[in-house]
């Protein structure tokens, strides 16, 4: 019987373990000619954001752009305060909004990983509020009947955003504003998230569960799930599980004091150019983000990050579930997450597209008609900033801004188009 020579066992060994370092390494800066782009081409991505900011359509901006593990692209444009001239940097702090979601989805599938909870679990179990919901439909004139879901909403649901809870803004609006529950921004709410949530399950819902892809509370309601399964506060939960092991240092529900002036101003954009937001203001302000009750963690919006903090988050992703030598989820987790769960749910957005477990999905990039590659994953936040993760050419994207409304400006399309022309191998 042939056998393997003790040479072989040696190569098979180290090839292993070089594997294992590349998946495991930490983000570091490259020339884009080592990973296979261009810098002549970057040079487009650069001049045309730069444009954004002379033209006053964008106060400020960050940009990354990391491939086969490294930094292939990091710049700053514009200012951090137009009013007080400070300067955008590369480490300026960003409100992420819905960027929080995947964090919290990522935090939700530990869990399962560690034998907390399933997936499959009624949210019930966690909350008993949440085991009989209503739901309600619409009538002719405007009126509308409240009827019982017809089955227990799932963590599932929530995830993939099929639960039927919406931002308090739809059929039955007018008992979510007298609850006091409408719109994603939290950080003035004076009670912690568990207690906001058990009121949302007394409210009707937009749809049965698992019939339609409804954008909302969904992650907030996770978020007090891993509060009750881990026994933990939420903040407390993703700092020990998820940004201290990946290094995320800059990244806080409520901004610490010594980091307030790194904490990039909001802008609206109006028919002249751009107003400062108001302060605190509330879906459109600076929010109470620095003073404040710090009492509510919202796992759908709340989170504070930097550009090399969320891309670290990301190339743990890109990476099935490793960074800097830490095994945060399993490869086959990852796997899970960044495919296509709304079954007979549409996605109600874009064409070839899908949702997983907190991430929409890139099914058919003809359909989508955008650059980009099948099997890729992202999201964005209210503030108008941007993030996606392309497997297939082992490539990342963090963009951050903080405009709200963003007007019609079409810097996210552009962002794509010129990414993607700048890789040349």
């Amino acid at each position: 019987m042939r056998t393997t020579q003790p040479t072989q066992y040696l190569a098979l060994f180290f090839a292993f373990f070089l594997y294992l370092g590349i998946q495991a390494q930490e983000l570091s800066q490259a020339s884009p000619e080592d990973v296979g782009m261009s810098s002549e081409r970057l040079e487009r991505l650069s001049k045309t954001f730069q444009g954004y900011i002379d033209e006053k359509e964008l106060p400020g901006a960050t940009l990354l752009v990391a491939r086969k593990g490294k930094i292939a692209y990091f710049e700053s444009f514009g200012k951090n305060d137009l009013e007080n001239n400070v300067p955008m940097t590369k480490n300026s702090i960003f409100r992420i909004a819905s960027q929080t979601k995947a964090i919290v989805s990522t935090g939700i599938m530990m869990l399962q990983e560690n034998g907390s909870l399933l997936i499959t679990d009624p949210v019930g179990k966690y909350i008993p509020e949440f085991m009989e919901t209503t739901v309600a439909v619409r009538k002719d004139h405007g009126s509308y009947d409240i009827v019982p879901a017809n089955r227990p909403i799932t963590i599932r649901d929530l995830l993939t955003h099929t639960s039927g809870v919406s931002y308090g803004e739809g059929i039955a609006a007018d008992l979510w504003k007298k609850a006091g529950i409408q719109g994603w921004y939290f950080a003035d709410r004076d009670e912690p998230i568990l207690a906001t949530v058990k009121r949302m399950a007394k409210l009707p819902f937009e749809s049965q569960p698992g019939e339609a892809f409804v954008y909302g509370y969904n992650t907030d309601i996770l978020g007090a799930v891993i509060e009750v399964a881990s026994g933990n506060p939420l903040d407390v939960f993703l700092k020990e599980n998820i940004l201290d092991p990946l290094g995320m240092n800059d990244t806080h529900f409520y901004l610490p004091k010594e980091k307030t002036e790194r904490l990039a101003t909001v802008y609206s954009y109006i028919e002249n150019g751009l107003e400062r937001a108001p302060n605190p203001g509330g879906m459109v302000g600076q929010g109470a983000y620095v003073n404040g009750p710090r009492k509510s963690f919202s796992g759908g919006a709340g989170l504070l990050s930097t550009a090399s903090d969320y891309a670290k988050f990301l190339q743990m992703m890109l990476n099935k579930g490793a960074f800097n030598g830490k095994q945060l989820l399993s490869p086959k987790t990852v796997e899970l997450m960044t495919v296509d769960h709304l079954g007979e749910a549409t996605f109600p957005w874009a064409g070839g597209t899908g949702f997983g477990l907190g991430f929409s999905v890139v099914e058919d990039l003809g359909d989508r008609g955008l650059p980009g590659s099948v099997g890729e994953y992202g999201w964005g936040g209210a503030y108008h900033s941007n993030y996606w993760v392309d497997p297939e050419e082992e490539m990342l994207v963090v963009y951050f801004t903080q405009l709200i409304p963003a007007g019609d400006i079409d810097d996210h399309g552009k962002l794509r188009a010129l990414v993607y022309q700048s890789i040349v191998d």
